[in-house]
């Protein structure tokens, strides 16, 4: 009989997507095969506390409680969770933990922050790296990445909280010189469309800005255009693959938290109404944006489509995703032919892939005699 696979779900989180983890890590985990994975609850409180087993499970929402009942595989008091290479025989004890799933969105668990932990503990994870991860989050570098590698962005400023509070009126100036209204202002560094405004005229520049500086320190103001949303799933490494393309067509006037979480009435239409050129541009430019940041494992990559010109722009990569039941990422695979509990699969062997990989290079320098 095969092992099964020791599988760390990593959930919760100190950023403003800290609910929106909760619910994807609960679909996931009702959505693994019990006779593949052993599961492993890691919950981090609101506050940063990190809680395993039991304890863990205590911070996922009711949806837990209408499937089958999970059990910790640990002991919540304390297991120590121990790195891959340590299962080598002479090495020390086999790990706790074989793969570390992270179910996190945002900062603290997106950005780049708990990848960095798990390299130093060297543990195989899935999705991107340090560096994917942190150009994955911040949306300025990302955009100038987009530019460099000659894909289709729209126009977009950089404010800085700290120019923005010193003097506004000088700001307001520059993105006005700069950019038409309506605009679209965002923290940088968050996802979910938290703190993320649609702006119309000059009146409502100021409470966008001062929202949008809640979250944080550099503020994007984007160019708005009247355009489609068309969303697209990338699944792999060095080799990614493209899902067909959806479209989302949000009940309010974009695709905002309130319309992705609250609010029924949005619409996902899968396959999204392109044309086959279109589709293929779309699967094309995905894969492009996916490896221009250093993505590995998987991500969402966002398209904005003019209405009237049917011009494509990318807008963002989402490196990890939503895995709620009703999010693009996985029902797009779906769609494709890949179903939920076999994404994951997937996912998991990309992750150990990627960890092997990883360990052919060498670290420390031996001059050659």
């Amino acid at each position: 009989m095969n092992k099964k696979i020791r599988l760390g779900i990593l959930f919760g989180g100190r950023s403003g997507e800290h609910d929106v983890s909760l619910v994807s890590a609960a679909s996931v985990i009702k959505a693994l095969d019990p006779e593949k994975y052993e599961i492993i609850p890691i919950g981090i409180t609101r506050e940063g506390r990190w809680r395993i087993g039991s304890g863990a499970l205590q911070l996922l929402p009711q949806v837990l409680e209408t499937g089958e009942p999970v059990t910790p595989s640990v002991d919540p008091t304390g297991p120590k969770l121990l790195p891959m290479s340590a299962s080598v025989p002479d090495r020390g004890p086999k790990p706790e933990v074989d793969v570390i799933f992270p179910v996190l969105h945002g900062t603290f668990g997106e950005d780049g922050t708990v990848q960095g932990l798990l390299e130093l503990a060297d543990f195989p994870y899935v999705g991107a790296g340090v560096l994917g991860s942190a150009v994955g989050m911040d949306k300025d570098v990302m955009k100038r990445l987009f530019r460099d590698a000659g894909l289709p962005i729209v126009p977009w400023q950089l404010v800085l909280r700290s120019e923005w509070e010193k003097n506004p009126d000088a700001i307001r100036r520059r993105i006005e010189a700069k950019l038409r209204y309506p605009l679209f202002v965002k923290p940088v560094n968050l996802g979910s469309s938290v703190g993320i405004s649609k702006v119309h005229g000059r009146r409502e520049l100021t409470a966008a800005m001062s929202l949008a500086a809640q979250y944080d320190r550099k503020i994007l103001v984007e160019k708005g255009i009247d355009a489609r949303e068309i969303e697209c799933s990338v699944l792999g490494n060095d080799r990614p693959e493209a899902s067909i393309p959806g479209e989302v067509v949000p009940v309010n006037e974009f695709y905002d938290y309130e319309a992705k979480y609250l609010k029924e009435g949005s619409e996902l239409r899968i396959p999204a109404p392109l044309t086959p050129q279109q589709t293929k541009r779309v699967r094309e430019v995905a894969i492009r944006a996916f490896q221009a940041v250093d993505g590995a494992g998987m991500a969402r990559v966002d398209f904005l489509v003019d209405r009237k010109r049917g011009t494509i722009y990318v807008n963002e990569v989402n490196t990890i995703p939503g895995f709620t039941s009703i999010s693009m990422y996985p029902k797009l695979w779906e769609a494709t032919g890949v179903p939920y509990s076999e994404l994951l699969d997937r996912l998991v062997s990309l992750a150990l892939e990627r960890h092997r990989e990883k360990s052919r290079t060498r670290f420390t320098y031996s001059p050659q005699r």
